[in-house]
């Protein structure tokens, strides 16, 4: 990499502004593009984020040194201009750009194409030089529309409930948790969350940010009340102590890797459902068109065989190693 953003150990940096975008090691100032852990590390002396992911990073990270600002707003250091935009990936997701004499750069942090209805829309931002994640970076990857896959979900629920069946759907904490209970059909019966989701359900609740109804899952619930409701948990719990308390249980997961016919990435599970908090192919490639960039670097993913396909119908674009790993359960 080269001008205005380069490359460093501790990751993506702009020197003359002297600040790190999503950075892997410990800095001074900190520009961070979401909440998840291989993007928001501890340790950094200041973060800045978006008003959405404010409190959320102050959770995750057990510090108050985050300030925020709104969507499209503009901010300078050192005569760099900063703004953060709308990436569509979970809540208070964001792409940073980077504006300096008339140079415009673009970090995309983790992105979804499609509006979930929770996380907000996908911007396109044009620019000079697009740095882009390649997690589903193969053809193989395309999803259907989200009403469809959560159909699918709610009838594998209802079905479960008509079986006398707990219906059990992992999901990490922040992000796929709370797309999914955006659209849950709370009337086929309750929601219940293991302590890792509620407590991130609440830090958003109380960010103003409405989310429907839940329960906290705790020792003193019962089998009887888990009949035919649904649980929200931690891929860790699969085979765990609780579910061996309330007997039969259905377990899905909604996840990209879903789309590749069974392999160890389900984990174990009965039933996977498609469901991705990143773009697809075909996602991937109309956000890098919209850009209308001259240069594209590739992170985490598929990168090698993506940006071999970008070469090979005229992109200028090439492989950035970062630490960023996609889409992986956080437990």
């Amino acid at each position: 990499m080269s001008n205005l953003l380069i490359y460093t150990k501790k990751g993506i940096y702009c020197e003359i502004a002297d600040v790190y975008i999503d950075p892997w090691k410990k800095v001074s100032k900190a520009f961070i593009t979401h909440g998840h852990s291989d993007h928001a590390r501890p340790g950094s002396s200041q973060y800045i984020c978006v008003n959405e992911s404010k409190n959320i990073i102050k959770y995750r990270l057990k510090t108050q040194n985050v300030s925020s600002i709104a969507y499209g707003e503009e901010i300078y250091v050192n005569g760099v201009k900063f703004s953060f935009h709308p990436a569509g990936h979970i809540i208070g997701s964001a792409q940073i750009r980077v504006e300096y004499k008339d140079e415009i750069w673009v970090v995309s942090g983790d992105y979804k194409t499609e509006n979930d209805q929770f996380s907000g829309n996908f911007e396109s931002i044009p620019c000079h030089t697009f740095i882009t994640e390649s997690t589903f970076g193969l053809p193989i990857f395309n999803w259907k529309p989200q009403d469809k896959v959560l159909s699918e979900i709610n009838n594998w629920w209802s079905t479960n409930k008509s079986n006398d069946k707990i219906s059990c759907l992992t999901a990490y904490s922040l992000g796929k948790a709370q797309r999914l209970i955006s659209g849950l059909d709370s009337s086929i019966g309750k929601i219940f969350t293991h302590s890792t989701i509620e407590n991130t359900n609440k830090v958003i609740r109380d960010s103003g940010i409405f989310l429907q109804k839940t329960e906290l899952l705790t020792p003193e619930t019962t089998k009887k009340a888990l009949k035919g409701s649904i649980l929200l948990a931690s891929s860790s719990l699969i085979d765990s102590e609780w579910q061996k308390k309330y007997g039969e249980t259905e377990i899905a997961t909604a996840s990209g890797w879903m789309n590749v016919k069974k392999t160890s990435r389900w984990g174990g599970v009965d039933t996977g459902f498609v469901l991705s908090d990143h773009a697809d192919w075909s996602g991937l490639l109309e956000a890098i068109k919209a850009t209308k960039a001259e240069k594209i670097y590739v992170t985490h993913g598929y990168s090698d065989s993506f940006s071999r396909y970008l070469r090979s119908i005229g992109y200028d674009a090439e492989i950035l190693e970062t630490e960023y790993s996609g889409e992986n359960i956080e437990d």
